[in-house]
Parts: structure tokens; C-alpha cells; sequence
């Protein structure tokens, strides 16, 4: 199983996350290009850094031909405290004291005169339109997905704390261009680092208070605090803000379960650099990626070479009388919240009546959440719960030259002996469309490569 951990030991935001990415090698072309296909008039910007010592990657947006400043920058050149009508989201620097952001209504501005900026820039976008530009946008489905999915958690927290429905939220903060580029490129990195699951360290939020157009609160701000909820979280006496709305709608949105530093082989490491450099403490976001239950210097037990072994939640609910548009929405939704996998089986229920038998598997940490979900989401009266064992093998990525472009396949394995091996469904079907050829040319093509390479022996 390949890991992705998160070291949080001076808070998380959007592009420290991204600079944590590309210094544990994703590529910066890859991001880059997510950030053209917005087309929304931004791009990004990769430079090296040191923060406390610490070599690390620095991620900047830059908008309409301007780089997007630090807060602190911006605040240190206006005579008022805020303006109520100008947003800005550069979030890495973490907020001093009296300085700081609130999700989706925090002073910020882009710094650029008003007559370069978009009236939706300026007041903030709908959940509807921030959905629309990702829908458009040329990147892989699942990188979408998961881009949406982090909005739709800003969505959600924003409206709770302001008791609106989520589609009459704007995000200011959010919705803003350099946020876009943050969130997107978030959710391409996650999909590109291949891992099984990605799990974080308990959140460092710092301390302190930040400004807001609505007043000042003590950190973490409140969407923060709600998008942390059942997230280990402590402070260290720093007085910043070091997790930002941003960074906690990442970690609620791609990470599986949090811990120490799990048991595993890690294969590359990286640092992304916040904006400000903090005396004798490194304002940096670790990543570690690599393969569990690999062979220990010691020597393992041979039967757990390369293979895993959990105990999962099996969640079973029997359907008679859902919408089956719903049914779909409710899959999607369920694996929106961690749920490992999703599947359903006809069943012939009482009084013969034809139905379905719902199947959720997760980790035990999420089973009252997806119970919830299903309660709230469909028309089930009940909710059966038990526990099972799970053996799964190790698995990894390899990308494979074909005629049309790069297709990562999947490859299982037991004791070091290649047992699966397939391509990237997405990957295919991607080059398929742009391409206009059939898919299962694509498939066989991207088989035949990897076999060719002498791999699936």
C-alpha cells in the first residue's frame, strides 16, 4: 500500500501543500498546465526557498501579470484596518496577530487596481460557478472531483457558521483566482501522487487572533475550527494563524485518517515553504511518501511481505423506494467521505418487491459519518454494522510511453512477485477522447507497453 503522510507541525495552507507536492517530486508542468486549463488569467510560479535552515519548495500565484502578496505585505501599505468590499486570499504567510483571514469574509485584496479586476474577483463566486470553470477545465475527472469536493467543504462550513443555504454562500476568500489555483492544483497533485491513502499528523493551528469583516476571533478562525472537527489538533504557542481555511478543507477533504508517522519504506520526501520565516522554527509542510508493511531492515514475517492487513467497518443498508438519481448522488457522496468502496446488489425484499442492497466499506474512525450520510441521504429506517478483516497487497504506479501520451498503470504484488497489473481507467479514457479513438485500442496499448518493458513477470 503507498502512503502519502503530512507532517503539520507548522499548521497547512493551499500552497505550502503545493510546494510540499512538487518538492517531493510532482512535476511543476503538471500544475502548471492545471492552472492554464482554468483559464481564469493566473498562473504559477515554483522558486526554492530556506525557512529555519530548511531548503523547501515556495508555490506563487500570479494574477493578471502581478504576483499575489502576502497579507502582511498588503496590510503593511493601507492607512485602514480592512475594507469590507476588497478580498484577498494569499494565505501561506499564516496571519499575525490582528491580521488574519476568516473563510469567505476576511479582508483581502489582490493588490491590482479595480479596473483590471472581474466583478466576480471582486465580490466573490457561487459554488454553482466555481463548479462550472473546474467542470470545464481540461484535467482528469477525478482531479475535478476532489477539486469540487474541497469547495463544497468551505461551501458547507461557511454555511453553517452564517446559517445559509450553501448554494447562497460567495466566496470571497475562495472564490478568489488565486484560491482556484490552489484548490485545483491541490486536487491534481493528490491524484498524481498515486497514493492509496493520505494521512496527516495531529494540525498544528498556531494561536493568536485574526481579523475579520464580521470581527476579530481568536485562531483557528471559525470555518477553520468547523473544517477541523474530529481532527486531532493542538497549539504551540505561536502566535499566528498556521492552518487556514484552505489547508483545513484539504486535509477534510483528501485525507483518509490521521497518526504518527506510519510504519513504512518512504521513497521521497518534500517541504513546502510557507510565506513568512519564523525565528528558530521552520514554516514548512512535510510530505513523506512510500510503501507500508515494506521488507524491514530486520526482516518481517515472510507472510506479510508486501501485504496489509486492517480491519475495516461493513455498512449494509437494504433499498426499496430510493429515486435511482439519488442512488448515484449517494455513491458519489459516500465515497466523498471516505468510504473505501461502494457497491450495490439486487436483492428481492418483502412482499416481493424488487430493491437494493447497499454496501459501504471504511475505516472504523468514519463509520458513524458515512452512518449518518446514509441516514440523511436515503430512505433507509436502518443501518446494519460489523467489523471484518481485510488483507490487501502492496500496489504502485509506473507510467508507460504509448503513441498518445503517458498512461500510469497499477500494479499489484505479493512476496515481490507481480500479481495484477492494470491501466489507469481515466488515464485511457482521457487520451481516448482528445485522440478519438476507441478505449479499448487505448487499454490494449498501454498492456502491451508495459508488458513490452519486460514488467509483469
Amino acid at each position: 500500500m503507498r502512503i502519502a503522510y503530512l507532517e503539520c507541525f507548522s499548521g497547512i495552507s493551499g500552497d505550502m501543500f503545493l510546494g510540499a507536492l512538487v518538492d517531493a517530486g510532482i512535476s511543476p508542468k503538471l500544475l502548471q498546465d492545471a492552472v492554464a486549463a482554468l483559464n481564469i488569467g493566473a498562473r504559477l510560479e515554483i522558486s526554492r526557498v530556506v525557512r529555519s535552515g530548511v531548503t523547501a519548495s515556495k508555490a506563487d500565484v500570479w494574477v493578471q501579470g502581478e504576483k499575489d502578496l502576502p497579507r502582511e505585505e498588503y496590510w503593511r501599505g493601507r492607512s485602514e484596518p480592512y475594507h469590507s468590499h476588497e478580498h484577498r486570499h494569499s494565505e501561506s504567510g499564516h496571519a499575525q496577530p490582528g491580521s488574519g483571514e476568516a473563510l469567505g469574509h476576511q479582508p483581502h485584496s489582490h493588490a491590482h487596481p479595480a479596473s483590471e479586476r472581474s466583478h466576480a474577483d471582486h465580490h466573490g463566486r457561487g459554488l454553482a460557478e466555481i463548479r462550472g470553470i473546474i467542470t470545464r477545465a481540461a484535467i482528469l475527472e477525478p482531479a475535478k472531483q476532489k477539486a469540487i469536493s474541497i469547495f463544497e467543504a468551505l461551501g458547507r462550513a461557511e454555511a453553517k457558521i452564517h446559517n445559509l443555504p450553501i448554494e447562497k454562500v460567495h466566496f470571497h476568500e475562495v472564490g478568489a483566482v488565486d484560491a482556484m489555483v490552489d484548490i485545483v492544483c491541490a486536487a491534481v497533485g493528490a491524484e498524481a501522487l498515486c497514493a492509496d491513502e493520505i494521512v496527516c499528523s495531529p494540525l498544528n493551528v498556531g494561536g493568536g487572533a485574526v481579523v475579520c469583516a464580521h470581527g476579530t476571533f481568536p485562531v483557528p478562525a471559525p470555518a477553520t475550527l468547523e473544517l477541523l472537527a474530529n481532527a486531532p489538533v493542538y497549539s504551540s504557542g505561536l502566535q499566528a494563524e498556521l492552518v487556514t481555511p484552505t489547508g483545513a478543507a484539504i486535509v477534510k477533504t483528501l485525507v483518509s485518517r490521521f497518526g504518527a508517522f506510519p510504519g513504512m519504506k518512504v521513497d521521497k520526501s518534500g517541504y513546502g515553504a510557507g510565506s513568512r520565516d519564523f525565528e528558530a522554527y521552520p514554516n514548512v509542510l512535510r510530505l513523506s511518501i512510500g510503501e507500508a508493511n515494506a521488507e524491514w531492515s530486520r526482516g518481517p514475517e515472510p507472510a506479510s511481505v508486501n501485504r496489509s492487513n486492517e480491519t475495516i467497518t461493513v455498512l449494509e443498508a437494504t433499498l426499496d423506494d430510493l429515486n435511482p438519481q439519488v442512488f448515484g448522488y449517494v455513491m458519489d457522496r459516500l465515497l466523498e467521505e471516505k468510504a473505501l468502496d461502494v457497491f450495490a446488489t439486487p436483492v428481492q425484499m418483502k412482499k416481493n418487491r424488487p430493491g437494493t442492497l447497499l454496501t459501504v466499506l471504511c475505516r472504523p474512525e468514519n463509520a458513524e459519518k458515512v452512518t449518518e450520510l446514509l441516514f440523511a441521504e436515503t430512505t433507509t429506517l436502518g443501518v446494519r454494522r460489523r467489523e471484518e478483516a481485510r488483507q490487501t497487497l502492496a500496489r504502485r504506479w509506473e507510467s508507460v510511453q504509448t503513441r498518445w501520451g503517458d498512461v500510469r498503470v497499477k500494479i499489484a504484488s505479493l512476496n515481490g512477485a507481480v500479481t495484477n497489473y492494470a491501466p489507469e481507467y481515466e488515464d485511457c479514457r482521457r487520451i481516448a477522447a482528445e485522440q478519438h479513438i476507441p478505449l479499448k485500442r487505448v487499454l490494449h496499448e498501454a498492456t502491451r507497453v508495459y508488458l513490452s518493458n519486460g514488467k509483469g513477470q
